[in-house]
């Protein structure tokens, strides 16, 4: 549903628009089917019996799992002011409603648990210690995600000026903000909210779940009718914010917000077509008949005009977009997550790989 309302000539554009949905996932293969896998996570024994953070966890299928269904709906507006030249503004919220969730539920959360999911850890008898845990695919009774997105972007021009053209800058500013991620195991289990959270390995939902997320740019394009006119070079800045980590020996800790710099300069080649040359041939309304001095009359081909594609350089430049860019300028480290026991970082946000430059050639014919 899209609705302007307003007549632009009073305060500018302003447009209202929302959208519903439905959607359902059938469970995968491997969800269904009953065989286990063998995995051996660290975990921390709340009842401090387990010598060894590393247990056994046998991960299986789940033969009665239902289908996933989503209610999905989403609302906002933008707005173009009258004022302010390029400027736009828009903002949207949206609700999701997860229903029948198929997911593993994670070792930790069960052994956290355990007298709510009674015969899925198997201890020792004699001495109380954890031989192994058993997680089954299940179906969460639900998961309400609800949240924020807006944008910013202006576009300056420098015809508004009434001088030479030297092209136009272009800001943007991008970001989400997570209001509430609240999920629901069972009707048996109390809704938790784990918006802002880092959620360990075994969820559907796993990984970190930071409340604002947002990236800031900013781009030069060459002017028009110019040598530049392919110019664009642009920084970009992308900001995660704070969340807490996994909640360890009973321990929770804040992990630092990352935030990194990306450059990026490229040019494009857009050589003008060649102008049209004369060359001798056959014209499509055929030869003229002209009457010569003698008296006589003589058939004259006429000249026709042809457009010859340009070969050599010219023919492998024109099209060609050159790029240099560079990503986490300053190199900056992914922020320590205690949670993440394979490498202490986040890899559904965050990239170890730091700096890293790359140069890029496209040719289009």
């Amino acid at each position: 549903m899209r609705w302007q309302p307003l007549d632009p000539k009073y305060i500018g554009a302003v447009t209202l628009r929302g959208s519903y949905t439905e959607a359902f996932h059938a469970p995968t293969l491997g969800e269904l089917t009953p065989a286990g896998a063998e995995n051996f996570p660290q975990v921390h024994d709340p009842l401090g019996l387990t010598p060894s953070p590393q247990v056994e966890e046998i991960i299986t299928g789940n033969p009665n799992l239902k289908p996933e269904v989503a209610y999905e709906w989403t609302y906002g507006a933008v707005y173009i002011p009258k004022w302010i030249k390029g400027l736009t503004l828009s903002a949207d919220f949206w609700h999701m409603d997860l229903r029948s969730i198929s997911s593993l539920i994670g070792a930790q959360f069960i052994l956290d648990r355990e007298n709510q999911f009674p015969g899925l850890v198997i201890r020792d008898p004699t001495t109380g210690a954890i031989k192994r845990i058993i997680d089954p695919n299940l179906n969460l009774s639900e998961a309400i995600l609800e949240g924020i997105d807006y944008e910013g972007i202006y576009i300056l021009d420098s015809a508004i000026f009434g001088g030479p053209d030297w092209g136009r800058l272009i800001f943007t500013l991008n970001g989400t903000w997570l209001s509430r991620f609240v999920l629901q195991l069972s009707s048996d289990f109390k809704p938790i909210n784990i918006a802002g959270q880092f959620v360990p390995g075994g969820f559907s939902f796993s990984g970190s779940l930071p409340r604002n997320r947002a990236y800031a740019s900013a781009f030069y394009d060459g002017p028009a009718d110019s040598w530049l006119a392919g110019f664009d070079i642009g920084a970009t800045v992308h900001w995660t914010g704070q969340y807490s980590d996994d909640i360890l020996d009973g321990v929770t800790r804040k992990v630092r917000e990352w935030i990194t710099l990306d450059l990026i300069a490229s040019y494009k080649f857009n050589l003008p077509p060649p102008a049209p040359v004369e060359v001798p041939g056959f014209a499509k309304d055929g030869g003229k008949n002209v009457k010569m001095r003698d008296g006589k009359e003589k058939n004259v081909l006429s000249v026709s005009t042809a457009e010859y594609n340009p070969c050599g350089w010219r023919a492998w430049l024109n099209g060609t977009t050159i790029t240099l860019g560079m990503q986490n300028v300053f190199d900056e480290d992914p922020p320590f997550v205690a949670g993440a026991f394979e490498n202490n970082y986040d890899e559904s946000l965050a990239d170890v790989r730091g700096r890293f430059w790359y140069v890029q050639l496209k040719k289009r014919f």
